[in-house]
């Protein structure tokens, strides 16, 4: 299915050096604010309390943080959990404050607000899991690194395994970077959308890397450099129906989805914005450089007389 046909290739490879300056500028930058500013974690991996309220009636989530706000409570988190009657609120635990006085005193506010209030449990999140938590979310990434890069390479071949996990590497630390610039919250949801972009973005790779080898088969007199700005140019249209229609769907989780899912919303767009920027721009310049040829991809023929002498 296609929405338009472009007849002339996009000569993407003639400007290639520049999109890779750009990436990396971009890269060093977010790599810069990571290490001067840093994330901001949620109580998840600092560690704070956890608090399920429940109501008799649906609760009015803007009020609760309206209640909280007035009594000078910040970065916390409040949000549905099962029903419409019940929220979750997550509160930071700040140097020499005591749980247990931390819930009782947010207890205090909420029935003030609303005395059908009732507090169900409250969960203590040591510094302990939130270490455990971070270490875990980095093991993952590194272990969903390795599988595209076998995947890639045993598919297609190894360059095109580098070429795609450095471009989807290089959407992460954009990712992240954009986090420690505007020090947004950086939660489980949103390591969660991380690694979905990661997954997200590979499937690109995958398809600009399977046209690039259809061609090689089909373009036999065709220079390295003709049958990737091909490949590029024929799933333009795919790229566009794709992550149109995807960032559709994402829009209206940032729009209507709330603060619960604002952040993991807005990783997920930064993610399929820079996805596409890296698939193309990113991980076929790098095949190129790498020195992918014909051989590599497609067996040679073997001439008739050849075979005979073998």
């Amino acid at each position: 299915m296609e929405f338009f046909k472009i007849r002339r290739d996009i000569p993407f490879m003639r400007h290639a050096l520049a999109f890779n300056i750009v990436s990396l500028v971009t890269f060093l930058l977010a790599v810069f604010f990571l290490a001067t500013k840093g994330l901001n974690f949620s109580i998840e991996f600092t560690g704070g309390t956890v608090m399920e309220v429940s109501y008799q009636q649906a609760a009015d989530v803007d009020k609760i943080r309206k209640a909280l706000d007035s009594r000078g409570y910040n970065d916390y988190s409040v949000q549905n959990f099962g029903s419409s009657r019940d929220v979750l609120v997550r509160m930071p635990l700040k140097p020499g404050q005591n749980s247990a006085d931390l819930s009782k005193a947010v207890m205090e506010s909420l029935t003030a607000e609303d005395r059908t209030a009732t507090l169900r449990r409250v969960e203590f999140v040591g510094p302990q899991v939130g270490r455990e938590l971070a270490e875990n979310g980095a093991l993952a990434l590194l272990i969903t690194s390795i599988g595209i890069v076998l995947y890639l390479a045993l598919r297609f071949e190894w360059k095109f395994g580098v070429a795609a996990i450095i471009a989807n590497l290089h959407d992460v630390v954009i990712i992240l970077g954009f986090f420690a610039l505007f020090q947004w919250e950086f939660s489980l949801p949103v390591l969660a959308a991380v690694l979905a972009v990661l997954g997200y973005s590979v499937n690109e790779s995958v398809v600009i890397a399977d046209r690039i080898r259809e061609n090689f088969r089909k373009m036999r007199k065709a220079s390295v450099t003709e049958i990737i700005d091909n490949a590029i140019t024929r799933t333009i249209s795919r790229t566009i129906i794709t992550h149109g229609c995807t960032q559709t769907m994402v829009s209206s989780m940032l729009v209507f989805g709330g603060p619960a899912l604002h952040y993991f919303a807005l990783a997920l767009t930064i993610g399929i914005c820079f996805g596409i920027y890296s698939s193309v721009l990113v991980m076929a310049p790098l095949v190129r450089w790498l020195g992918v040829q014909r051989e590599d991809l497609v067996k040679p023929i073997k001439d008739k007389k050849e075979e005979a002498v073998v």
